[in-house]
């Protein structure tokens, strides 16, 4: 392991990208600690503390994807959600309008590039419209709470609005948002990984230290009064974190392999003879996607109900979409099933690989070239990414019912397994599987030793 950190930083290259991401990081970090101006960030944490009390909680979910600044009212309070419901928005008019179809096919990065306007453009909506709802919500509070909004903005008024607090919190809230899109993309460009669901990632971990203080709080240690925990439900939670991560790691390497059998042809001059090999078709294609996205999507409605509160049917809404609830459960697990399917429907190819084949003289024994390989893999596909979909969304909610079951705040169950941990499990998975790809090309062995092919 650490000869394998040792070549990392061998390598120029991979060196820089690393030094980007973190710097990259770091500068996102620092966005969570710059409230927005007018709001006293002190008395906002006191509020949310208060707000979210015991249960699980719908705050509790935002705030730690945005890494607590939301409960802070910071800049980026809104965190990259936006952003990632443009680009669910956008995944399904692109597999819904057939004009658009026909863009990406013909048009190639042309196409992309349209595609990535159209979903920044959205996301500015999207920022607007929830940094509008922000600000109402925190006037709202601010008259239970007196001294979160300075009284010098709520002066300032035309028609009955606070037009000046209004405006500085949506400019700043979505100048936010869109830093974080914009920092993301040059962490997937210029880094190592994929910048969005590192910023995610970043966010999740930064909750942890308050996760680990609230579970020395519930033990009492130091009194001599039984806390709200004991060790034998730490030591139940322990076993969770470690079976949902193997779980995870099984889940998203795991693969069928399909056999396959070449032909003998002639490669200039010499003649190659047949062999075997196999395509790896992934239990789960998408990896950690669906989690993110159903979590997002999810989020989203409930968040905009509990902004414009009770009394109408976007405040039923968020009543019925609290995290843990039945129905809360239910959805997650079909949208994750969904975007499990979406995803691999759109990125996996089965008639460009049956097509690569038959240019290749390969074929899957008892299979015959063409259409029907592509209809076997296709099949094989679904039945596989359904096995992956249903072990993804029941590692999500796990942690959540045994945290209800065993009374453990959510606060804590939620960093012991669940949607957290399958992120960030997910996302290490895939920036080592990178940084390994760097290391092979420079014909380093790679980052592990055990359990891969060597690089030279």
């Amino acid at each position: 392991m650490l000869n394998g950190l040792r070549r990392v930083f061998q390598i120029p290259e991979l060196k820089t990208k690393i030094l980007i991401t973190l710097l990259l990081l770091a500068v996102c970090r620092l966005g969570s600690f710059i409230p927005v101006p007018g709001i006293n960030g002190e008395v906002a944490v006191s509020f949310f503390r208060h707000a979210t009390g015991g249960s699980q909680n719908l705050f509790q979910m935002v705030d730690i994807f945005s890494g607590g600044a939301f409960s802070q009212m910071t800049v980026i309070a809104l965190g990259v959600t936006p952003y990632i419901s443009a680009s669910i928005i956008m995944q399904l008019l692109v597999a819904l309008v057939p004009s658009l179809q026909r863009d990406l096919r013909e048009n190639g990065d042309a196409g992309k590039r349209k595609i990535n306007r159209w979903t920044r453009f959205l996301t500015i909506v999207l920022s607007f419209l929830q940094s509008a709802l922000f600000a109402k919500y925190a006037l709202q509070i601010n008259l239970s709470r007196p001294g979160i909004v300075a009284g010098e903005l709520l002066d300032i008024t035309a028609f009955g609005l606070p037009w000046l607090f209004y405006l500085i919190t949506i400019a700043t809230m979505t100048t936010g948002t869109m830093f974080l899109m914009w920092v993301g993309e040059q962490i997937t460009e210029r880094g190592i990984g994929n910048g969005i669901s590192l910023i995610i990632c970043l966010g999740i971990l930064s909750q942890i230290p308050t996760a680990m203080g609230l579970i020395f709080q519930q033990l009492n240690l130091d009194s001599q009064e039984p806390g709200q925990m004991n060790f034998s439900t730490i030591l139940v939670l322990i076993s969770v974190f470690v079976v949902v991560t193997l779980a995870t790691i099984l889940v998203i390497q795991g693969h069928r392999r399909i056999p396959l059998q070449h032909a003998r042809r002639v490669v200039g001059r010499k003649e190659v003879q047949g062999g075997s090999s196999y395509i790896p078709l992934k239990i789960n294609y998408a990896g950690v996607i669906p989690v993110i996205f159903a979590s997002s999507l999810l989020m989203f409605p409930a968040t905009l109900g509990t902004f414009v509160g009770r009394g109408n049917w976007l405040g039923e809404v968020a009543n019925w979409l609290s995290p843990g609830g039945p129905l809360y459960l239910v959805l997650f697990v079909a949208l994750i099933i969904f975007f499990t399917y979406f995803w691999t429907a759109t990125q996996f190819r089965p008639d460009q690989i049956a097509s690569d084949m038959k240019k290749n003289g390969a074929f899957i024994p008892g299979i015959r070239q063409g259409k029907p390989t592509q209809d076997y893999l296709e099949s094989t596909m679904n039945r596989v990414t359904l096995l992956g979909a249903v072990f993804l969304a029941l590692i999500a909610i796990l942690p959540t019912m045994i945290g209800s079951v065993l009374g453990v705040p959510p606060t804590i169950s939620y960093f012991f397994g669940g949607t957290a941990l399958l992120i960030l499990v997910g996302v290490v998975l895939d920036t080592m599987k990178q940084v390994e790809s760097h290391l092979l090309m420079k014909r380093y062995d790679g980052f592990m030793k055990k359990g891969r092919v060597r690089g030279r």
